[in-house]
């Protein structure tokens, strides 16, 4: 289907009050939307804006998705433009856990498999990098002097090794020692030192700080880390202090580098199931064509890759607030339902105490975009985790072991979100975005997804894919095959644009909860 015949409006479920513009509209237009009748343009609609396909009185739900995104603050006239100054969110509550409605098993997709590296454990790697991490900020600029002495000539005789990369925070210490913030980073920092994409790394501290290496250990409960690929060899670690400052720490850190460097090389690709694959599900820059390209098509895919026994990651709890109840339907049991809930409520009662609201949401980019309350930027933000049963709900950087769809409680805010993820494991992270993203988390390959294809050709040096196409009659079905087939791709060692442009370190960012000491 050519762009010229595909519909100015979409209209996404038959009990629908709204209609999504496919391109920007003028008033006086008379346009079409599905099965709905002809509407005649009030006002100008950017393309992602929702137009009123009938007459909504002050005070009505107004649905979308099939689902309420809020109120109408005002009458709106049949051909309006429907936005921020005439609808709001208004929370619907529910007691309890609604009535499960889990999904069925996939049908297994069977044969599918990927070039990975095998690490002590059994995991695969996608990527084989050494991370020089700081355990504390005091750290991260030596950290990130050690790594930045081993560009790509200093690694020419090391073929095999994707780089050698500085993992640096802003935290560490000004918080109680063995606090849930001091567990939380250990979680993160555990999480990237046994990462499968890990094949060797040397932690440098400052030697005074709260998050030591020793409780950092401890808390693993392993010595040396799980997942290296020489797990006989145990991690290096320098104190700055104790080194004799700045230069001397940078000298021994680069001198252990170059000790580890022929074993992290001498790891090969080897083939691999999908199954072994775990995709972290992100979406950041949002707009109004979100929910209906980008996202419902990365959702077929993380359907594709759990009929293949892999795992997806659907995190950013903020935006799942509104929607809640229709994962919390897909659960396997009551219990994942109810630990879904609970993190909910726990966000509303965490936001409350800085004076702020979940629903202090959609972002000024979002808005822009097309996106007006929390619910309607929630409801697409799901479509992310496809169809299949919701398994399992994670806390921040836990390491997720489930085989299926699962929740990880992480901020809406991109990189602590994506930091989480990487951290639980996330082998493959797929971004998908509206306003566009230049994206990129290393050790973990970013595949970045965009939802219309002006931006994609605006921005095509940072975007890997076009879901623009099915705004252009294009199936989603074909899309996410596209996406499924790409993050097998990537798996097996394609660069992402991200990776092409060196982005991906400083975009670490754990989510730290709790006062700063």
């Amino acid at each position: 289907m050519s762009p010229t015949n595909v519909p100015e409006l979409l209209l996404l479920d038959p009990h629908d009050d709204v209609a999504v513009a496919t391109r920007d509209l003028t008033p006086g237009q008379t346009v079409s939307a599905g099965s709905a009748s002809p509407v005649t343009l009030a006002d100008s609609v950017p393309m992602g804006h929702k137009v009123a396909l009938r007459a909504i009185a002050r005070g009505q739900i107004v649905r979308k998705y099939g689902h309420p995104i809020g109120l109408a603050d005002q009458a709106i006239g049949k051909g309006a433009w429907v936005h921020t100054h005439n609808l709001s969110f208004a929370e619907v509550a529910e007691s309890g856990i609604p009535p499960l409605q889990t999904p069925p098993p996939p049908t297994p997709l069977v044969d599918q498999s990927f070039q990975g590296y095998r690490r002590a454990g059994g995991r695969f790697g996608t990527r084989n990098y050494l991370a020089v991490i700081s355990t504390v900020n005091c750290s991260a600029s030596v950290s990130r002097y050690v790594a930045r002495h081993f560009d790509r000539d200093a690694l020419r005789d090391y073929p095999h090794v994707d780089g050698v990369i500085a993992i640096t925070h802003h935290s560490g210490c000004g918080m109680p020692y063995g606090g849930p913030a001091h567990d939380m980073l250990d979680r993160v920092l555990g999480g990237i030192m046994s990462h499968p994409n890990v094949g060797g790394c040397l932690l440098i501290g400052l030697g005074c700080e709260q998050a030591t290496s020793e409780h950092l250990f401890e808390s693993l409960q392993v010595a040396p880390i799980e997942g290296l690929s020489s797990p006989v060899e145990p991690i290096p670690v320098l104190s700055i202090q104790h080194a004799g400052g700045t230069s001397r720490t940078v000298e021994s850190g680069v001198e252990q580098v170059w000790r580890m460097l022929p074993r992290v090389d001498a790891a090969r690709r080897e083939a691999a199931p999908a199954s072994e694959l775990i995709l972290g599900l992100e979406c950041g820059g949002s707009d109004g064509n979100s929910g209906i390209t980008a996202n419902p098509a990365l959702g077929v895919a993380a359907d594709l890759l759990i009929a293949c026994g892999g795992t997806a990651i659907l995190s950013e709890t903020p935006e799942i607030y509104g929607a809640e109840s229709l994962l919390a339907r897909r659960a396997v049991s009551a219990e994942v339902a109810q630990k879904l809930l609970d993190r909910i409520r726990w966000w509303q009662h965490y936001t409350e105490q800085f004076g702020s609201r979940l629903d202090n949401n959609p972002s000024v980019g979002n808005k822009a975009g097309g996106l007006t309350t929390i619910a309607e930027k929630s409801l697409g933000a799901i479509a992310k985790g496809g169809s299949t049963a919701l398994v399992d709900v994670y806390s921040y950087a836990e390491r997720v072991r489930a085989k299926g769809l699962v929740v990880m409680d992480t901020p809406g805010y991109d990189p602590a979100s994506v930091t989480g993820m990487v951290a639980g494991g996330a082998n493959v992270v797929v971004f998908t975005t509206g306003r566009g993203s230049c994206f990129g988390c290393k050790p973990t390959p970013c595949i970045k997804v965009a939802s219309n294809t002006p931006m994609y050709e605006r921005m095509i040096d940072d975007m890997d894919v076009d879901a623009g196409v099915v705004l252009q009659g294009g199936s989603l079905q074909a899309m996410g095959a596209e996406i499924f087939a790409r993050v097998l791709a990537v798996a097996s060692g394609k660069p992402t644009k991200s990776e092409v442009h060196g982005i991906g370190e400083e975009e670490f960012l754990p989510w730290i909860v709790g006062p700063m000491l």
